[in-house]
């Protein structure tokens, strides 16, 4: 077989586990690549609800080590990124229809004291007659029951990943496809093929694939192996609307059908509602909302809420396939587990592959160190596990207090906008100087395409987070364009190649 460069792991999918595992690795001292044919967080990890939260409703199904996993996960992460990871209060009204009032009292008591819940605010319950609680709400809630949770900006939480991956040796390679993967004895032998068209041989100890809901497809394709594990594809879609209600409390609305649907404050002056769970078939690449689908969600809201939504109000809508490993053939798609397996496939001592089925968000620093734990018999010189007390890229903010940080960029930047200081302080952290760079006045930063978005923070984006196309900038490393004019938004394109 041809030869190549030779590494410890390659890692296949640049999404937020995958990505995860190649930062673990690196951080180990393992020599590592992790290849992506799209773009970073392209598909499942930029279409999540944008939580980090333990899923109050896991409980039901008695998903007890999830979600305490889940919980204890939620400060370790807002310690780690405070600038793309805050707290959230979260508010469930009163359905007397649905569940009583002890059974949410005894599972917010869980909830609460599952995971070792430190910095964040307890439950408690909340009268839904008093502002801001009532704000925008229908009368006829009386009480309600509130918690915390966090907000994660997805992905750019892999973006973070993935420059931290790098900052510590290992190799990123975006828009750029696993033609085919062999074993030959004890090694992996890679074809990879960049959109370009460059061709590049590699060698490898360890495979981890970790392409999400083409988990199955990469097994049976690339790898001519045969799969051994079932995947249950679902597709989860949400709306953006104009604000429903002031105030920074989300809403977690429950259904007759005993499905739960969130309404979030979102980039100011939005909110987001979401999400549905509905099986999937077909190519994950091309999943959309369905018209049923944002029916659904505008009747949740128009349940709960004064101000009626139609479809014709949703400003915005993403879906997204969330791959689950459907271990009993669960007939709701909401009863799959959410839970992940990591499947150690050795084949009689040759060259080792690690399939990743399954996960969540909130858990993937622990699914990657599970990981690099199951794969240390190959690797027993490397480092032990560590990404518990490491910060990420811009999160070493002092006493992880982001207002304190705000304030004091807000003054050394003082020529900026507001707002705009905000922003930047949220996607960048303490990497704000890196972006603005020398810039002393607004016109050092180049061109303003728009929603303070200026050529210089461009230019950083192409050249530290593999940004390449407008959507990469517009939709996954920001939400700019939401706020921006479609003559902007084209203004950007036609500087930026096509998807």
């Amino acid at each position: 077989m041809s030869g190549g460069e030779l590494l410890d792991l390659l890692v296949v999918g640049g999404g937020i586990n995958g990505i995860g595992i190649a930062r673990d690795a690196a951080g180990r001292g393992l020599k590592v690549a992790a290849v992506e044919r799209h773009d970073l967080a392209s598909a499942t990890s930029s279409s999540s609800t944008k939580l980090i939260h333990g899923g109050l409703r896991y409980l039901e199904y008695y998903e007890f080590r999830l979600v305490r996993e889940a919980l204890s996960e939620r400060e370790v992460l807002l310690e780690s990124a405070p600038h793309i990871i805050w707290p959230l209060r979260f508010v469930l009204p009163h359905e007397k229809s649905l569940r009583p009032a002890w059974m949410i009292q005894i599972g917010l008591f869980l909830y609460d004291h599952l995971g070792g819940r430190k910095r964040l605010p307890g439950s408690r319950r909340v009268s839904l007659k008093e502002k801001p609680y009532s704000n925008g709400l229908k009368p006829g809630h009386d009480i309600g029951f509130e918690y915390s949770d966090c907000w994660v900006n997805d992905a750019r939480l892999v973006a973070l990943n993935a420059v931290d991956a790098r900052e510590r040796g290992a190799e990123i390679l975006t828009r750029t496809t696993v033609t085919s993967a062999k074993r030959d004895g004890n090694l992996w032998h890679i074809e990879l093929r960049a959109d370009s068209g460059a061709t590049r041989n590699l060698r490898a100890r360890v495979l981890v694939n970790a392409t999400g809901p083409w988990a199955g497809e990469f097994i049976t394709g690339a790898l001519q192996l045969k799969q051994k594990a079932t995947l249950r594809l679902v597709k989860g879609s949400h709306i953006i609307v104009d604000r429903l209600y002031e105030g920074a409390h989300c809403f977690i609305l429950q259904n007759a059908d005993r499905r739960i649907v969130f309404t979030i404050p979102y980039e100011g002056k939005f909110t987001l509602v979401g999400t549905t769970d509905v099986p999937y078939q077909g190519d994950p690449a091309k999943v959309a909302i369905s018209a049923e689908e944002t029916q659904y969600l505008c009747d949740v809201v128009n349940g709960h809420f004064a101000k009626s939504l139609t479809p014709a109000d949703v400003v915005w809508a993403y879906s997204g396939v969330r791959p689950l490993f459907d271990e009993d053939g669960s007939e709701s798609a909401s009863a799959v587990s959410r839970d992940y397996v990591l499947d150690l496939e050795e084949n009689g001592g040759q060259a080792p592959l690690l399939n990743v089925f399954g996960g969540k968000i909130t858990t993937y620093r622990r699914l990657s160190e599970h990981a690099l734990q199951k794969l240390k018999p190959f690797f027993p010189k490397a480092g032990g596990d560590w990404t518990k007390d490491a910060t990420l890229p811009g999160g070493d903010i002092a006493d992880a207090d982001f207002e304190a940080f705000l304030a004091e960029q807000t003054r050394r930047f003082s020529w900026l906008p507001p707002a705009m200081v905000r922003r930047l302080a949220r996607a960048y952290g303490t990497r704000i100087e890196k972006v603005i760079g020398t810039a002393h006045g607004i016109n050092d930063l180049g061109r303003n395409y728009g929603a303070d978005l200026y050529e210089r923070e461009v230019d950083y984006l192409k050249d530290q987070e593999w940004a390449v196309t407008a959507d990469d900038v517009l939709w996954r490393r920001s939400k700019l364009g939401l706020h921006m004019k479609p003559e902007e938004r084209a203004a950007l394109q036609a500087a930026l190649p096509n998807e």
